[in-house]
């Protein structure tokens, strides 16, 4: 409205002066969150109080893991366990649920006690863990090769989480285990939304906005049911797209409705993941392109090209999340609405999570 008003109402000064100050708005805004995601890379640990650090054992008061920050001498310069073997941890509390591109370990100052190589495990509850994985398996990072080098390594997909633990799998044969570390990366900024099993969130679309031939829908779950309808969207004729979790997989259904019309691939399922009820965040996009479609479920992405008419299905301008409200003619579906928590939802940059907080 102001931008539409200005050239009437004001004279050629203040609009200059509105202009620019719009401008710098608009960088700032871009700068910021330009910056939340390539400039990830914050100190997290060196700032956090003794509360946060545990670990499943210490050799004395002195290397406890309070001590176990970076470059630190105090104590005796870093966290040792009590018996050095492959059953012992060191954990960090950050606080909240954080972005974390990249981890960095040393030994203990001045000692004979560094760790050659260990994994990392992570959590947002602090009971419910799961191990980083990269390149398809579970990660063993590379250690230390003395007490005092810094090993830094880059993650090569950020973790969101609130907690994590150093597990060492091997370290100096001469001496014992011992550790300090730190974290590196941001705050996590993100929008959640629970769902009861019983309710589920319907947006309704802007019919100007709407592109036949796109759609980007994105979001990520987490749940510890089996089965549940994660979104769904219906036209008259049967037509109908569905995501749905079935036995801990999630199936896309693409359903062209009427078979005397669409005679070639009317129905189309792909499926992904497995054991996905884990209680562990999954992310999920649906890139729908003229008649490519990309389903991508945690990395891991399907392509594939539909037949037909699909590029033209006849959908209503509401999209359904967590549930089908009222059970159309996609008779074959559980029906069964989603119970756990849906993160980030967005439908063609569309932030659904946003538009619900706010009515």
């Amino acid at each position: 409205l102001l931008g539409a008003s200005m050239s009437v109402n004001m004279d050629s000064v203040t609009e200059t002066f509105l202009k620019l100050l719009i401008l710098l708005s608009v960088h700032h805004w871009h700068m910021a969150v330009t910056g939340n995601k390539y400039n990830c890379d914050d100190q997290l640990v060196s700032a956090l109080p003794q509360s946060s650090f545990s670990s499943s054992s210490e050799l004395s008061s002195s290397h406890s893991p309070g001590f176990a920050r970076l470059n630190r001498r105090e104590g005796a310069g870093g966290w040792s366990p009590l018996v050095s073997n492959k059953y012992q941890w060191l954990q960090i509390d950050l606080g909240e649920r954080t972005e974390i591109t990249a981890v960095a370990t040393q030994g203990g100052y001045g000692s004979s006690d560094w760790v050659t190589s260990y994994l990392l495990m992570f959590s947002d509850s602090g009971r419910n863990w799961k191990q980083y994985r990269q390149e398809e398996s579970i990660w063993a990072f590379p250690g230390n090769t003395n007490a005092d080098s810094v090993v830094y390594y880059k993650l090569q997909h950020s973790i969101k989480a609130r907690f994590l633990r150093f597990v060492p799998l091997d370290w100096n044969p001469n001496g014992r285990i011992g550790m300090r570390i730190e974290v590196y990366g941001c705050t996590y900024r993100s929008e959640v939304i629970g769902f009861d099993g019983k309710s589920c969130l319907i947006y309704t679309l802007n019919k100007k906005l709407i592109n036949a031939l796109k759609d980007v829908i994105s979001l990520k779950f987490k749940t510890m049911q089996s089965d549940g309808i994660l979104l769904h969207r219906e036209g008259q004729n049967g037509d109908h797209i569905t995501l749905e979790l079935t036995k801990g997989k999630l199936s896309l259904l693409i359903n062209l409705g009427d078979t005397k019309t669409h005679p070639s691939n009317a129905q189309i399922n792909i499926t992904l993941g497995s054991l996905l009820d884990d209680q562990h965040w999954h992310s999920v996009l649906i890139e729908h392109f003229n008649n490519q479609v990309n389903f991508t479920v945690d990395k891991h992405t399907h392509h594939f090209h539909a037949k037909g008419e699909f590029s033209y299905l006849d959908l209503d301008y509401e999209l359904s999340f967590g549930g089908i409200p009222v059970p159309g003619k996609s008779g074959t579906l559980s029906h069964r609405n989603f119970h756990g928590c849906f993160e980030n939802i967005y439908y063609n940059g569309v932030n659904i999570i946003d538009l619900a907080r706010r009515h």
